[in-house]
């Protein structure tokens, strides 16, 4: 891809660029504001460098049952996003959450849960793959399509290994309820196979094990789906538990060690949470917090070409309308050179910048796709949008939120 590098942008300023690494930041609308609901975006970049981005559309979420998943492609040759395209549309039923990837052997996939009954919990895992990619700009032709079906490895084990002690050290109350709820549910086949979403990126380890991070409205903890055989067939993890810990991001350390940051669903205070697996994903330990701020929103954390860490996330413990990009170049240990793609001071809620979706391109400048809300406008106008911002790694340790 030709790197792109209109402007320095330092402090909320505009100033020529110097040389090939001056800090840039460029971004745009990937189709104008309007009145729909689009959320939820993934973005990747195909072989020959075109930037492929997706995300759900309609009158709603899991209750609106006119939502659909669409997708924008951008060629390497061009500044501007071509035409939106329906990528997966289920007649009837809610489309949400896609996550997109692309393999070991260049071909795309497409993962997103069908909601059946306009619940999250009643959620049905599918995918598409495909290696052929028509012209610039047109829908793919889909190769293989199916179920993503699960029995979760040991679940109500470790439902029962976690959360027994902590249900004999509460006290009778709404928080013993869901407790007993969940552990409840634990043993019912069909809520510890269903409802199951996709939310980041994919993550291929090394093997080339294929990590599909998800999680679960009706548990309200995460799980991995796990392939060995390119796709062909698929086991789970052990769930990963914890006060709401969901939308997993997996980095894998230098040591093989692997490393899940996810959503804050859990009651205040409001940080990322955390796991680990010593195993390749299929075991994890209980999630714990970080220091990192969470408003319950969506994260991403990916291994740079370097070996940096780098994490988009509102960096906020209440609202979403602040987003930064922070790295770290001590796998995770500390988290320092922050940046941010968006900040709105105006009074809370204003602006909502969340569900990022983070790449590093092959040029080694990272992309980042996210839901653009503008809720200050007045009733009926357009407000809704994906936005996408190219930068590079000299922005980011350039620093500074306004």
């Amino acid at each position: 891809m030709r790197l792109l590098i209109p402007l320095l942008f330092a402090g909320g300023a505009l100033l020529p660029a110097q040389s090939p690494e001056a800090p840039f930041l460029k971004s745009e609308l990937i189709f104008p504001l309007e009145h729909w609901h689009n959320h939820g975006s993934s973005i990747v970049q195909l072989p020959d460098g075109e930037l492929f981005a997706t995300w759900y559309h309609g009158s709603g979420e899991r209750r609106a049952d006119d939502v659909i998943i669409e997708a924008a492609r951008r060629p390497p040759s061009q500044s501007a996003w071509g035409p939106r395209f329906t990528l997966a549309d289920t007649p009837g039923f809610p489309d949400c959450n896609p996550a997109l990837l692309v393999d070991r052997k260049g071909r795309l996939w497409l993962i997103w849960p069908v909601i059946l009954a306009n619940e999250w919990h009643t959620a049905l895992l599918k995918y598409r793959i495909t290696s052929e990619y028509p012209v610039p700009g047109a829908r793919p032709r889909w190769e293989l399509s199916d179920n993503l079906l699960l029995i979760p490895r040991n679940f109500e084990r470790r439902v029962h290994e976690a959360l027994e002690p902590a249900l004999r050290q509460t006290p009778p109350g709404e928080k013993a309820q869901y407790l007993k709820a969940i552990l409840e549910r634990s043993s019912d086949k069909y809520f510890a196979r269903m409802g199951w979403m996709t939310r980041v990126h994919p993550t291929v380890l090394p093997s080339g094990r294929i990590l599909v991070p998800l999680y679960s409205d009706g548990f309200d903890f995460s799980l991995v789906a796990l392939s060995d055989d390119e796709g062909e067939t698929w086991s789970s993890s052990e769930p990963i538990i914890g006060a709401g810990s969901v939308q997993p991001s997996i980095v894998r350390r230098k040591d093989g060690v692997l490393v899940a940051y996810m959503r804050d669903n859990g009651p205040p205070p409001k940080r990322v949470l955390v796991s680990y697996s010593e195993d390749d994903g299929v075991t994890w330990t209980v999630a714990a917090d970080t220091d990192i701020l969470n408003p319950g929103s969506g994260l991403e954390a990916i291994v740079l070409q370097d070996g940096t860490w780098a994490m988009v996330n509102n960096d906020t413990e209440s609202g979403r309308h602040s987003l930064a990009v922070t790295l770290s170049d001590d796998e995770g240990k500390t988290w320092r050179s922050k940046a941010c793609l968006e900040r709105d001071t105006r009074a809370k809620g204003a602006g909502s910048f969340h569900y990022p979706s983070m790449i590093q391109a092959a040029d080694g400048t990272l992309h980042v796709s996210y839901s653009y809300f503008l809720n200050h406008l007045p009733e009926g106008a357009p407000r809704k949008s994906i936005k996408h911002a190219h930068f590079n790694l000299a922005w980011v340790k350039h620093g500074g939120c306004q």
